[in-house]
């Protein structure tokens, strides 16, 4: 059980746990804070691999300006307690100059509208970092299987469609959204709360979760779902909604008419915290 680095040290460290022999990787890429999302991740990759390898790296190159970078949440020796006893068997920490070194300008770009709605549309730069890291990562780790949360679902569907293009030897392994007792999403950023931004936050599960029994009662209007989101989120004043889209869950192409699975997603700011949330519909 170690904390690791550097990659030099990461490599070497999983070539000598796997002793030789071909084994099963199960990697869970996180930013750290870890909560019970985070933790069920690995738990998985405990139960699926032969090793389990955490990264605990605050990206800064998938922050935007005015962003909050600078005051990410950041505890990385509860973090490394609680991976270790949720399964993990490294926990590769490295520092922002490890991962980007000097004269570093290469990054990894998915064109189109996968990356330029939701979160994309008010982030301009945002999934360039993710993607660019998650790309390191892998080809660092070169694991088996790569644990994401489906909270973040536009993130899992960009990183899978980077993992088809370019052809990585790994099976991403989306899993599902945690919610703590009362509905809200479970997200390192909910430290920064308020207790009224959190109460009113709430308001966020409530309206997707009745929006779900609208669909199953036969609602399939897309505009008539998102209309009555809205409507119930802008009852909390201190609500500013960023979007509320309904999208197909792989292409995160806009619905019309729901005919097949697809995303309800949103994000909105309480204060100066951005959440998002999100749910699938089936037919």
């Amino acid at each position: 059980m170690s904390l690791i680095k550097t990659i030099d040290n990461l490599r070497s460290e999983i070539k000598n746990k796997s002793n030789g022999k071909t084994i099963n990787i199960g990697f869970v890429p996180t930013m750290g804070y870890l909560h019970e999302g985070h933790l069920s991740l690995i738990k998985r990759a405990k139960k699926e691999n032969d090793l389990v390898v955490v990264s605990v790296f605050v990206n800064p190159t998938q922050f935007g300006a005015n962003e909050d970078l600078d005051n990410y949440p950041r505890d990385i020796e509860t973090d490394y307690k609680l991976a270790i006893d949720s399964g993990a068997d490294i926990v590769f920490n490295p520092e922002v100059e490890e991962m980007y070194r000097d004269g570093n300008s290469t990054y990894v770009i998915v064109e189109g509208e996968i990356t330029k709605k939701l979160c994309g549309a008010s982030r301009s730069t945002h999934f360039r970092g993710v993607t660019t890291v998650v790309a390191k990562l892998l080809n660092i780790v070169k694991p088996t299987n790569a644990y994401f949360g489906q909270k973040d679902a536009q993130q899992v569907a960009v990183i899978e469609k980077i993992v088809r293009d370019l052809d990585f030897d790994v099976n991403i392994i989306p899993c599902e959204l945690i919610r703590e007792n009362d509905g809200l999403a479970l997200s390192s950023r909910n430290v920064y709360l308020s207790e009224e931004e959190r109460d009113q936050a709430l308001i966020l599960s409530k309206s997707l979760f009745k929006a779900k029994e609208l669909f199953l009662s036969g609602e399939r209007n897309s505009k008539n779902l998102k209309g009555f989101i809205i409507s119930k989120i802008k009852t909390k004043n201190l609500a500013d909604i960023d979007y509320v889209e309904i999208v197909h869950p792989k292409t995160l192409e806009s619905i019309d008419n729901i005919e097949e699975k697809a995303l309800i997603a949103l994000a909105v700011r309480f204060g100066k915290t951005r959440l998002i949330d999100n749910i699938y519909l089936e037919v």
